[in-house]
């Protein structure tokens, strides 16, 4: 019960990395708050792990002030937020359109650093922590997904500023960069692969793309969950 009385945001938090970290704070005594644009599995989530659910808009300056206040109002306090939400900017450069990149930018990166700004005040009182799902195309450029791969190197950007400005002020920021996993957003993007390279099945497409990882398989969602988590027992032990 590490995260006993500890109030967790979560954005994006209806599938994926968002929703298993949703299952670990809860399964560990924190508060969860679900945030998403898409109300259906923010309550299936919800109804499963007992979390509140706010249907909003992350990139949405107002709708993300009030989702805060809320959870303040409701729990008492912020202490963790997780910016998890994000997604989309497939494709080269050359054929990108204006549409695609402007998502990328407001799904990834805006996303994160509106999260971030409204949560601050509350996490400044508490001493919190921030979490910053960023990607390993943080880190490296993969093949054709332009908008992805610069959106993410800003969120790497972004929680670096964050620490460095608010580490001082007791708000600790850390990013955490998977590289494959199985949730339905990749297995969207392995069948383009299965289709470019003509293979059989989802499986095949994600062993392709996993041949070099040293444990020869995709991360799990749970997988990422475990390591998000880990930052945030450093400081509440």
């Amino acid at each position: 019960m590490r995260f006993k009385n500890k109030t967790v945001l979560i954005t994006g938090g209806g599938t994926g990395i968002g929703a298993a970290v949703a299952r670990r704070i809860r399964q560990e005594g924190g508060n969860v708050t679900l945030v998403g644009r898409r109300p259906e599995p923010l309550r299936g989530v919800a109804e499963e792990i007992g979390a509140a659910v706010i249907a909003a808009d992350a990139a949405d300056s107002a709708a993300m002030r009030a989702a805060v206040e809320t959870v303040v109002e409701t729990f008492g306090s912020l202490d963790v937020l997780i910016a998890n939400a994000g997604g989309h900017g497939v494709g080269p450069t050359i054929s990108m359109s204006d549409e695609t990149w402007d998502l990328a930018v407001r799904l990834n990166l805006n996303t994160a650093f509106v999260s971030a700004r409204e949560s601050l005040p509350h996490l400044i009182k508490s001493k919190g922590n921030i979490v910053v799902l960023a990607s390993i195309a943080g880190l490296f450029a993969g093949p054709d997904a332009a908008g992805y791969v610069t959106m993410k190197h800003g969120c790497i950007g972004l929680a670096k500023s964050l620490a460095r400005d608010y580490g001082r002020k007791g708000v600790r920021t850390n990013s955490v960069c998977p590289g494959w996993v199985t949730t339905a957003m990749a297995d969207e993007q392995m069948e383009v692969i299965v289709d470019k390279f003509k293979l059989k099945n989802v499986e095949e497409a994600y062993a392709l793309v996993t041949k070099d990882v040293p444990l020869g398989r995709p991360a799990t969602a749970e997988d990422v969950a475990n390591a998000s988590a880990s930052w945030l027992r450093r400081k509440h032990r």
